[in-house]
């Protein structure tokens, strides 16, 4: 079971959830405004959901790393990944993405039939394809013949799934309206999870550059990703403020709803730190804490718009 548990890479679940609670606690602070009652087991869902579609995914990337070959060219030094190190064989974790497969897609039917039946057929439609679409993503970053994460198109996919299709989705659950200004914190959201990304693409750089992974950090360079590594750190908080700005918060005394800014203080140092790393593998602890900053940039958001009233 611990090899299960060790597969499942639980510290990229908070991450995974960050998402979902920035688009449903806007959708909250909304209907509150406009009188409607908000669901919590809609709530409930989405986040199991998510969880599922993230331990697939990682399951599905230790599978596909295993049996191309890539783990071989790792770090001696760092954790062998479960099916390279012959914990999990191959048949038992193929197994398991069908299984983490089946039950994403259950989960997702019954997430949805909450949300929209019998009232919003077609919503219901669409959005099974969009959970279609990310069940096929999260097994596509390295299986099959030609996956996207060797590509270099993980940073693109992650910031559409983790980003927009999270916070956007999970807001329209709730609303069924769609606002335009829910792209600023769905690209802050995306924005801190490519940092993760990049962060964990840059600590593999010469062990994805053995095995022809070509990440787009490994094409950049390892001078260049880290400037866009910052870039990445530099301006979700940014965009988190021209949310709260261009909805009055300041014009209407709601100063609480600014709290979630104090995090420019930790992501500044977390930041430096980043910069001042020489040797790849020193990346990693990073990896850990920029997930648990987006998750406590998205808890803080949410209680700055809905319970420091």
């Amino acid at each position: 079971m611990i090899h299960w548990i060790k597969a499942a890479r639980l510290r990229t679940l908070p991450l995974s959830i960050s998402g979902i609670i920035i688009g449903s606690f806007i959708a909250k602070w909304r209907m509150e405004e406009t009188y409607q009652l908000w669901d919590w087991q809609i709530f409930a869902l989405a986040l199991l959901v998510t969880l599922l579609y993230q331990v697939l995914s990682n399951f599905a990337n230790d599978y596909g790393d295993g049996v191309k070959g890539t783990d071989q060219f790792r770090d001696p030094l760092a954790e062998k990944r479960a099916v390279a190190s012959g914990k999990i064989s191959e048949k038992q974790m193929k197994s398991a993405v069908i299984l983490l497969s089946i039950l994403s897609l259950a989960a997702t039917f019954l997430l949805l039939y909450k949300a929209f039946f019998p009232e919003f057929m077609e919503q219901f439609y669409i959005f099974i394809g969009l959970g279609i679409a990310s069940i096929l993503a999260a097994i596509g970053y390295t299986i099959g013949k030609k996956p996207y994460g060797y590509l270099g198109l993980g940073d693109m996919m992650v910031f559409i799934f983790f980003g927009l299709v999270s916070v956007c989705g999970s807001y329209f659950l709730f609303t069924k309206t769609w606002s335009w200004d829910i792209l600023l914190p769905a690209t802050a959201v995306g924005m801190m999870s490519m940092a993760v990304l990049n962060l964990n693409n840059m600590r593999d750089i010469e062990s994805d550059a053995k095995s022809g992974k070509k990440t787009l950090a490994l094409r950049l360079g390892f001078k260049y990703a880290m400037i866009y590594e910052i870039v990445l750190l530099q301006i979700p908080l940014l965009l988190i403020l021209t949310f709260l700005m261009i909805n009055n918060f300041q014009t209407q005394g709601k100063y609480y709803a600014f709290i979630v800014m104090i995090l420019i203080f930790p992501i500044m140092a977390v930041r430096r730190k980043i910069m001042e790393v020489k040797e790849p593998r020193n990346l990693d602890p990073f990896l850990k804490q920029v997930g648990l900053l987006t998750l406590v940039m998205a808890i803080l958001l949410a209680f700055g718009l809905n319970y420091f009233k």
